[in-house]
Parts: C-alpha cells; structure tokens; sequence
C-alpha cells in the first residue's frame, strides 16, 4: 500500500470513529420591555451631625457652597451628565428613543421628600430629557413617604428589640465590628491628623431602641466615624482640589469606605432590617416589573439606605469601581430590567450602575455597569421566581 493510501485510509478511520455533535443551539434573543431604576441622590453638603460635634482635626474642613445637605451646582451638573448617559444606555437596549422626548407615560419619575432626593431627579430630567415634560413626582414636603422611610412610616411590624439581636448575631456584636475596623480607624485618625490618641472620641459601641420605637440608634467607633468618611467621599465626588488635607489617596478613599459600609451592617443588611427597610419599596419593584401595563422607565430616587436595604433583600452585595465593598456611590443606582425572549419567557436582569469618585469630581460622563447574579438564579432571573425570591425576603405590610 503506498503511502498515500495508508495516510488515505487513516484518515477515513478517523473521521468514521469521530462521534459528531450537535451545534449549541444559541442563546435566545432577548427584548428589553421595562427598566426600573432604584438610585441614591447625588453629590450634596455634608449633612449636620455628619462630622460629629468634638471631632478634631489639624486644620479647618472646607466650605461648601450650600447649606447643609443640599445638591450642590456641581452635583447637580454631575446628575445631568448622568441623565444624558443613562439615557444613551436605555437607548442602546430600546427602552427609549435615542433622541427627542419619550412619549407621555412611558417614563416614570418619584423621588423622596427631601430637597437633596427632588433635586437630583429634577437634574437627571434635565440630562436625560432637556426641554421634555417628564414631571418629577414627590409626596408633600414634610411627608413621610414609605417607599423611602419605611420604618419612620410604621409601614410593618418592626420590633426594635428583635431587630437589635438580629443584628447582633449578624455582625457579632458592635464590639467586634468595631475590632473589625481597627485598622481603618486609625488610618482616619492619620487623614485627620488631630495629634491625639484618637480624633473622634465618644461613647462606646451600643445598640439601642430609637426614643419614637420606630427604629434603632447606634453609638461608637462606627457611627463616629462613617459620616466622615462620606464627607471625604464627597468632597472628592465634589471636584475639591484637596480632599482630606491633602492626605487622601483613591486608595484611601476606598479604604476608608469601609467605615461607611460598616453602618449598614448595622442598618439595612441584616436579613431583618432588610426585610423592614426595603419592605415597601421592594413590593413597588415587583409591582413595577409584573404589572401587564407601565412606563418603560420607573426610576426611584431615596438615599443609601434604600439602595442597601433592597440589594440586601436581593441578597446582592454593592460592588463598584472606586467604593469599599457594600458602600454606595452618589447617584448608584440598582437596575432591574424585564426581558423577554423570543419563547415569550418574561426574564429579570439585576446591574448596579455606578461613577467613581474621580469620574463625578471631574464631572466625567462615565459610568460602570456591574452584572450582579440574584442568588437562586443564573444571571437572569425567571421573573415570578424573582418576584417569589424577593417577597420572601421581605416583612409584610402592617
């Protein structure tokens, strides 16, 4: 047999004995039917009380160009980039047109009571849609709005007794998450540069009943010290061209997060206060997402407990570019879109969409989208399982 038969017929041996496969049948085609949108405020002023009162530091904190805890001018260009951006993401998946103004309904705005929540939706507007009639809606002022304010509005069964064990078996105590973070306190200590054996002094860590029982009150090391580490956040977030005295890394920054993070350890993430904070809220996501009829965009815009409390009844951890993990970004926002693929299966995809520090400072139009995995699905989520999954994790209505 010549040489060439022989090669011939191995390789006729070969292909006989190859077992053959089907080729994968691709991914089905997915259409994005309705977006809601959960998002913190933007860049404000500090809030009173936020640097604690005999807090010491080396030198003088900067000025702010508005009164306590309102949007800043820079905040609130900050929040029209956003807009514009989000609106060009929307766009991309055929939420909304890329141009001209939505249609009537087909975009949704409500936001919180406080000036700094009805600003930052009002600066979104402006980016998103300039020029358009898109109402930014609000409860009146002095209201308590329970999307937002869950427990302050006696919205469930809240007992601050049975939420302060819980608390404390999920985080082992406010001793040891105090010991947690022995290392970040000291690093604020040297950003502070007080000179003194610690620049934030107070009581020890406890855990109490709010005076009203609608909540809990925390004090210590962490309560002290988060506020400052957010106002070092948003002096960044800010475009301050010193931010800590000059001792304030991107590193820094981030480490110092944890601090803040820490807060909602205490606050929203133990399964308990998740299902309380993020009770209301999380029955107006499902709502939103299952109703036969809507606007293509509802966005919700509260404060960082509301982003925390329902990523933690998602069982989510925020994670995002330039932030410690569990803390939260100005304007971050969960994502929850509802899909439908070409079988007619309704589907839920959950993001967080962030800026860093630096990108708002800059007043940079970038912004990261995070995938994030509800536990109990892949990826996407059916949406009644995801309905199911949530509303079991929250307290029922009183």
């Amino acid at each position: 047999m010549t040489i060439r038969r022989t090669l011939l017929a191995i390789a006729t041996a070969v292909t006989l004995a190859t077992p053959t496969f089907a080729a994968p049948r691709p991914a089905p085609a997915l259409k994005v039917e309705r977006v809601v949108m959960v998002m913190r405020h933007g860049v404000r002023a500090p809030i009173d009380g936020e640097v604690p009162v005999g807090t010491r530091t080396a030198a003088p904190w900067p000025t702010w160009p508005v009164a306590a805890e309102q949007m800043t001018p820079h905040g609130m260009r900050a929040m029209a980039i956003r807009g514009a951006a989000d609106r060009a993401w929307l766009a991309a998946r055929g939420v909304v047109p890329a141009a001209g103004c939505p249609a009537r309904g087909t975009v949704g705005v409500w936001t919180n009571v406080s000036r700094r929540t009805i600003d930052s939706g009002t600066g979104f507007v402006a980016g998103f849609a300039p020029g358009c009639d898109i109402a930014v809606g609000h409860r009146a002022a002095g209201a308590v709005d329970p999307l937002f304010e869950a427990l302050r509005a006696g919205t469930t069964d809240f007992v601050p007794q049975t939420a302060i064990a819980a608390i404390e078996r999920f985080t082992g105590g406010m001793d040891r998450l105090a010991a947690k973070h022995r290392a970040e306190l000291r690093l604020l200590d040297r950003v502070l540069g007080c000179a003194q054996p610690t620049c934030s002094p107070g009581a020890p860590p406890a855990l109490r009943a709010s005076a009203d029982g609608h909540g809990i009150e925390l004090d210590g090391p962490i309560r002290r010290t988060s506020g400052i580490a957010q106002v070092l956040l948003l002096e960044t977030a800010e475009g301050m061209p010193v931010v800590g005295w000059g001792r304030v890394t991107p590193a820094t920054l981030e480490r110092l997060g944890r601090l803040h993070a820490a807060l909602f350890d205490v606050f929203t993430r133990s399964p308990y206060m998740a299902a309380h904070q993020a009770g209301p809220l999380g029955r107006r996501v499902i709502a939103s997402l299952t109703a036969p009829n809507g606007p293509a965009l509802d966005l919700l815009v509260g404060h960082d407990t509301n982003v925390t409390a329902l990523a933690a009844a998602l069982r989510v951890d925020l994670v995002s570019p330039g932030y410690a993990r569990g803390d939260t970004a100005p304007a971050g926002t969960l994502v929850l879109e509802r899909l439908r693929d070409d079988r007619g299966a309704a589907v839920v995809r959950l993001s967080y969409r962030t800026q860093t520090p630096a990108e708002l400072g800059r007043l940079g139009s970038r912004v990261t989208t995070t995938p994030m995995t509800i536990p109990g699905c892949v990826q996407l989520c059916p949406l009644d399982r995801f309905a199911a999954l949530l509303s079991a994790h929250l307290a029922p209505a009183s």
